[in-house]
């Protein structure tokens, strides 16, 4: 089968791999759709990062892997233990791996697992014509959500989780830097769990325009001294809740001067590079930064729930292009922030 398979630095190829026996409690799947995440773009310019050198501890596996985790596909063979699955089922992933055994598995946070791991990243992904995975992380689809919203179920998920864990107040104010797939994602989310009050900071005009298609209040960082509009705003009081997508450090500043006493900022973005933090902001008001990683499976019901409620609209962001085009129609067009979100289809 064709895949995308990734060696280190600027080196991904198109080529045929073999493709993996199914095991008794785990199911093939077509792969319909699989989003590039901005994690797949560091590890192309800036890489390795996540994907492992030597082989990962739950996996086993290392250089060279078949990129891709934002995938859904559908069922075509399914192992002799698996029962909540038949071929047929249109479903996404959620592709974490996780012990179970360390002290995050049994808090029941498996997505900051000690020996965490990535199907697309720690071992080989959904950037393939098929690809195999266990049956707990597949989850049916609604017949309301189609295979090309459900690939955007992890990128949601990555979202709706950060949301959660700004704690946001339904009756304040909640601010979002950055207007890319996260961020539209975080908007989505705050909307879903019940914010209506929220500001989208965005520099690019092509990325305020689109987020502003979809209903939503933006600024531009270039014209507006942010945290005045905010002291104003919100009547001295800050946000409630703040998010970085942007993962600058003129976000990050700007988002701790925004803050509310005793409100988090959660950090949803990867840094390439080292941060200056005001920490004396933190100090005076009590706030905090957040870190957050992925999802959990909850979040992932939840996103779908909202799916097929009709509450993501993809119009204007979202695109679709063949394997062959990956880096050129892919990569370095949203490195270059040329495309806001770009879904690969193995198909074409």
């Amino acid at each position: 089968m064709r895949a995308v398979v990734y060696s280190g630095p600027k080196q991904v190829a198109i080529t045929d791999v073999a493709e993996r026996p199914v095991g008794p409690g785990q199911v093939r799947l077509k792969v319909a759709f699989n989003g590039i995440c901005g994690t797949d773009l560091h590890e192309y310019y800036a890489g390795p990062i996540f994907v492992p050198t030597e082989p990962h501890p739950l996996t086993g596996e290392a250089l060279p892997v078949v990129l891709g985790h934002e995938f859904s596909g559908t069922v075509t063979e399914v192992g002799s233990e698996v029962t909540s699955l038949v071929v047929g089922d249109r479903v996404t992933v959620l592709p974490v791996y996780s012990c179970g055994e360390c002290l995050a598995c049994q808090g029941g946070r498996p997505n900051v697992c000690a020996k965490v791991g990535f199907h697309g990243l720690s071992t080989d992904g959904g950037m393939a014509e098929t690809t195999v995975v266990d049956e707990g992380m597949a989850f049916k689809l609604p017949d309301s959500v189609s295979l090309e919203l459900g690939a955007l179920t992890e990128p949601m998920a990555v979202a709706y989780h950060a949301v959660k864990l700004g704690d946001p107040d339904p009756s304040g104010t909640a601010l979002v830097f950055g207007a890319g797939p996260i961020g539209i994602g975080l908007w989505f989310a705050l909307k879903g769990q019940g914010i209506d009050d929220v500001f989208v900071v965005e520099p690019s005009p092509v990325r305020r325009e689109s987020i502003e298609r979809l209903g939503a209040k933006t600024i531009d960082p270039t014209s507006v001294d942010i945290p005045a509009f905010i002291a104003e705003h919100t009547g001295g009081n800050g946000v409630t809740a703040a998010y970085d997508a942007a993962g600058v450090t003129a976000s990050v500043q700007t988002a701790l001067a925004c803050l509310g006493a005793a409100r988090t900022m959660v950090s949803v973005a990867i840094y390439e590079k080292p941060l200056e933090t005001p920490l004396i902001q933190l100090v005076l008001r009590e706030a905090r930064i957040q870190g957050t990683l992925c999802y959990t499976a909850d979040d992932y019901r939840a996103v779908i729930e909202l799916m097929a409620a009709g509450h993501y609209d993809t119009t204007g962001w979202l695109e679709t292009i063949a394997m062959d085009d990956l880096v050129t129609e892919g990569f370095e067009a949203l490195h270059a922030g040329q495309k806001m979100k770009v879904l690969v289809d193995p198909s074409r």
